[in-house]
């Protein structure tokens, strides 16, 4: 499918009515870690990185009976924690910033998790896509649109961006989609993601975008 180059209005235009395809398709798309506590969340969502979700649910309710509080990961010895995160890839990184990121924590804001982007991106190995997920999942705060390989993905084949750094494609989003919908966005397109535009056989045949779609191949 060929399309004319769009114009803005047109674009967002395109937009709303994907964002509405997709919400009836996927009706409960949520973020898909499981966690109690904003803190928990950001654990999990460092644990995240170069993994699958299902995985670090597997893991995440063992370390969260283990280790209660944001002081228990602050005081942990680092080996023990590689070792209880360790099938979830890169564990000795992952458990140096899960055990610093807790101690600044505890030194800067009390043991609270702060609720803003700017202080959350200085904690120790919290990007500005685990703050979106943070501000998001946790407080309800949409302070800008989660990019992960997913929504970078789908957004490209959708003609909604042509950029590949995620902090691109963020910024082009923002331009199109209500703020309203930053949050759920991310989410509906990594349902879309797994399901049916699936990153090396995107099941267009099966697809409800196809008439939105430019890269739609029926």
């Amino acid at each position: 499918m060929t399309m004319p180059r769009e114009k803005l209005a047109d674009k967002i235009a395109r937009t709303r009515k994907i964002i509405r395809l997709l919400s009836m398709h996927y009706p409960d798309a949520d973020c898909t870690l499981n966690f109690k506590t904003a803190h928990q969340l950001m654990v999990a969502t460092i644990l995240s990185a170069q993994c699958t979700d299902k995985r670090v649910n597997r893991v995440t309710p063992g370390l969260f009976r283990k280790y209660r509080s944001v002081t228990d990961f602050a005081e942990v010895e680092l080996i023990d924690l590689a070792v209880d995160i360790r099938s979830t890839g890169f564990f000795n990184s992952k458990a140096r910033f899960i055990k610093t990121s807790a101690q600044q924590l505890l030194a800067r804001h009390g043991g609270k998790m702060p609720e803003t982007l700017p202080e959350l991106i200085k904690l120790t190995g919290i990007g500005r896509k685990t703050a979106s997920v943070i501000l998001g999942a946790a407080y309800g705060l949409a302070e800008g649109i989660v990019v992960d390989t997913h929504v970078g993905r789908i957004s490209r084949r959708l003609k909604l961006t042509v950029r590949k750094d995620p902090v691109g494609v963020e910024c082009d989003l923002m331009k199109i989609i209500p703020e309203k919908d930053w949050i759920v966005f991310s989410h509906l397109l990594i349902y879309h993601g797994r399901e049916i535009c699936l990153a090396r056989s995107p099941a267009c045949e099966s697809c409800f975008l196809g008439g939105l779609c430019p890269s739609s191949t029926t």
